[in-house]
Order: structure tokens, then C-alpha cells, then sequence
């Protein structure tokens, strides 16, 4: 493993000028998930009925999207299974996060890791506004480093199906200030 990523940081581009040591461990993380994470897996995870779940509101269930929510579990955990080990190719607590966006210039955070670092997610929102850098990601295919939160730095990084449309975007974040939130 260290010499895949003794290899993967050697071929790899040294990262934008300016960027910290974390900055760019992360950029080169989301470089290769943008090739490893399938897109056309990634859009069979989030199944219809949920899709369609997700919108309902009704005044007697006010909990009927989250209690409808449901996956594909093989795409799923194939899915979970590559972002773990991305986020394994660096040295320090990190989470591989993926985001599939949906209509009405919302988000929908379809995985997030075991620390639950993340940028942008609101706890328990199945859905929530497009922050303005995961649209600048979804529409120019460019990688974008994120430290809006404090103690937090991420990059985000598009996801292409086979067809090389971006279908969604992957946050490599982690948490640089632990003691502030």
C-alpha cells in the first residue's frame, strides 16, 4: 500500500501554487476518485421510489421521505467501498463524501464516511440547498478547495458516468483545527 501511494503521489501533479500539504493530499484524492468512482453506479444508488419520496411532505407524517428512503444496496456498498479507500490515501482523518445533485438546485448527500466530516451537510437533511462551489464543480468539471467552515478544509471533485457527463461530485474533507467546530 505505502508504495501505490508513494507511486500515486510521484505521478500525480504537485497541486495548485499556494495550496498547503493538506490542500494538495486532498486535491490528489479527489483527482483520483474523479477516475474511480463510477458514475453510472453512482446514479443506481438513490432508488426512484426514494427519489420520489424525497419531496413528499404531509402534515400527519412529517417524517415520510426519511422513513421512505432507500438504496440499492449493491451499488451502494460498491460505491461506500471506493470512497473508503480514497480516503485511506492519506495520512490523516479524512472522509470521501458523495453528493448527487437534484432538482430545483438542490443536493443530496448519498454517502458520507465513518468520521462524518463534512463541509457543507446539515445534520439530518435528506436534501438541501447547492452550496455556490459544488455548482462550480458540477458545471465546469473543475476541482475547487473549500475552507469556508473553520477547521475544515475540503475539495470537491465532479463524478462522470460512462457517457463523461457529470452526474455528481465527491467532497475529500477533513478536519484541520480539531478543537474548533
Amino acid at each position: 500500500m505505502k508504495t501505490f501511494v508513494g507511486l500515486l503521489a510521484f505521478l500525480l501533479p504537485a497541486g495548485a501554487p499556494g495550496q498547503t500539504g493538506i490542500e494538495r493530499q486532498l486535491d490528489e484524492v479527489t483527482r483520483v476518485a474523479s477516475v474511480m468512482v463510477d458514475g453510472d453506479v453512482c446514479k443506481r444508488i438513490v432508488t426512484p421510489r426514494a427519489l420520489e419520496s424525497m419531496f413528499k411532505t404531509d402534515p400527519r407524517d412529517p417524517w415520510i421521505d426519511s422513513d421512505n428512503y432507500d438504496v440499492d444496496h449493491a451499488a451502494f456498498i460498491q460505491t461506500k467501498k471506493t470512497l473508503m479507500r480514497l480516503a485511506r490515501l492519506v495520512a490523516f482523518p479524512c472522509d470521501v463524501n458523495l453528493w448527487m445533485p437534484l432538482p430545483s438546485n438542490r443536493v443530496h448527500v448519498v454517502i458520507r464516511n465513518p468520521n462524518e466530516m463534512s463541509q457543507f451537510w446539515t445534520w439530518g437533511a435528506l436534501h438541501q440547498e447547492m452550496f455556490a462551489p459544488m455548482k462550480e464543480v458540477l458545471e465546469t468539471g473543475q476541482r475547487v478547495t473549500v475552507k469556508q467552515k473553520p477547521g475544515f478544509v475540503s475539495v470537491l471533485a465532479p463524478v462522470y458516468d460512462s457517457l463523461g457527463d457529470i452526474v455528481g461530485l465527491v467532497e475529500a474533507v477533513t478536519q484541520t483545527r480539531p478543537d474548533k467546530d
